[in-house]
């Protein structure tokens, strides 16, 4: 197995999250860009601002690395018409995976048609530009029941609207990473989560995202069923080494 091939080295703080100067922040991304180039990782995550600066670095390095951003992130509380936009210019810029927060708490409230809309639109957007498509559920934002759910209703609408041979490209994602979580539970993929949406998102495929730290705790995901995994610590990951970071 060559672990490296599943994971997306993520970097998606802005500078106030991080603490940094917006300069400083452009370095930790440029950082992250060139970790997962010298790595050859599968891809590398990041804000949609950085896309373009992304792309160039890797043509000037000519390696094959993947960018993928974030649209509507972290919240997915924006109206379709934004999240088209901010699709659509990811595109424009080069994105090869977009992963969309899904208006996960649109569908805790009963508004089901309307989170099947954006994921009919969104999933259209992408796949009509050959990139790969996920959502994003907010694992650590529902119940055990809502995963079960929002994983199957994403599931029935790629297959009742697309072919069988765009599934592989449209994935279900746990998390964002920022969702804030009381009394320190966890705010990323377990094994628990991540068993419920293998079950109900087949035959589309589950990225992880968030709480794998270690080499052993991505095999395990992997050996779950997981095709990708999303990490801030994806070299400490491939080293063998545990990260104290949770996402």
């Amino acid at each position: 197995m060559d672990i490296k091939q599943y994971l997306d080295s993520t970097y998606l703080k802005t500078a106030s999250q991080a603490g940094v100067s917006e300069e400083d922040n452009i370095v930790m991304v440029r950082n992250t860009i060139n970790e997962a180039i010298e790595e050859e990782f599968k891809l590398v995550m990041i804000r949609p601002e950085y896309v373009s600066m992304a792309k160039e670095m890797i043509v000037k390095a000519n390696s094959l690395l993947l960018v993928g951003t974030v649209i509507d992130f972290p919240e997915g509380k924006s109206n379709l018409e934004a999240k088209i936009k901010e699709a659509n210019e990811a595109i424009a810029n080069g994105a090869d995976d977009l992963d969309f927060v899904c208006n996960y708490e649109a569908f805790k409230n009963g508004e089901i048609d309307l989170v099947k809309q954006e994921i009919l639109i969104g999933t259209q957007i992408g796949l009509a530009h050959n990139k790969t498509v996920k959502w994003i559920i907010e694992v650590a934002a529902l119940t055990d029941k809502e995963i079960i759910q929002l994983s199957a209703l994403i599931k029935n609408v790629v297959i009742s609207h697309f072919d069988e041979e765009d599934f592989a490209s449209v994935f279900v994602k746990s998390s964002t990473g920022f969702y804030k979580t009381e009394n320190g539970l966890p705010n990323g993929a377990t094994i628990r989560t991540t068993i419920i949406m293998l079950e109900n998102a087949s035959p589309l495929p589950v990225k992880a995202a968030g709480g794998v730290r270690s080499f052993e705790e991505a095999v395990e995901m992997i050996d779950l069923g997981v095709q990708r995994i999303g990490t801030s610590a994806a070299k400490i990951i491939s080293n063998g080494q545990i990260s104290p970071n949770q996402y």
